[in-house]
Formats: C-alpha cells, sequence, structure tokens
C-alpha cells in the first residue's frame, strides 16, 4: 500500500503561481512514475505532467512552459510549480503514483485561479 497526502493548493489571482507537494509513504518501490492529474467540474480527469524515479517528465500541452513537476527521491514528494495560472486551470489536483498495477491516488488539493 501507498499513501499519498497533497499540500499546497488554494485561491490565487489570473497570472499568479502556487506549488503543489505531495508526500508518499509506505511502500515505494522504484522505478516508478508520480504525477499530478486535474479534475474540473463536470469534467473527467486529466493528465497535468508525470515524473519518473529516473527523472523523465511528460506534461499535457495545457501546462507546458508553465508547470514544472521536480521530484526528491529521497523524500518520496513530489512537487508541482505552476507559473501564471489561469481560472481555466481551476480544478482538484490530485497526486498519482505508479508502480505495477492500479496507480495510488492521494485525496486532491482544490486550486483555484479567479479572473
Amino acid at each position: 500500500q501507498v499513501q499519498l497526502v497533497e499540500s499546497g493548493g488554494g485561491l490565487v489571482q489570473n497570472g499568479g503561481s502556487l506549488r503543489l507537494s505531495c508526500a508518499a509513504s509506505g511502500r515505494i518501490l522504484s522505478p516508478n512514475v508520480m504525477g499530478w492529474y486535474r479534475q474540473a467540474p463536470g469534467k473527467q480527469r486529466e493528465l497535468v505532467a508525470t515524473i519518473t524515479s529516473g527523472g523523465g517528465t511528460t506534461y499535457a500541452d495545457a501546462v507546458k512552459g508553465r508547470f514544472t513537476i521536480s521530484r526528491v527521491n529521497a523524500q518520496n514528494t513530489v512537487y508541482l510549480q505552476m507559473e501564471s495560472l489561469k481560472p481555466e486551470d481551476t480544478a482538484i489536483y490530485y497526486c498519482s503514483y505508479h508502480q505495477f498495477g492500479p496507480a495510488y491516488w492521494g485525496q486532491g488539493t482544490q486550486v483555484t485561479v479567479s479572473s
């Protein structure tokens, strides 16, 4: 079992910045992939960014150039630095961990960008 706890969400103005953190605990094995997904009201959950334990990253087109994912393996922690936030970034952001089998998910943290 893996437990994920997100923090860092909140309310920010259009163009502002936020940094999300996710701490993983439990049976953490390598290699693995950790990432951030988001779900806006009335929409499906979508990929934001992922990072492998080796440091490889992927980003959704909508956030490329604005968001940066990073991790500290020794602390089993992944971060999402969000810059130039837009109202359309408003969503619940979920941390994920995946090695083999189904992914684990955090409880989510709300990010709201006011226009």
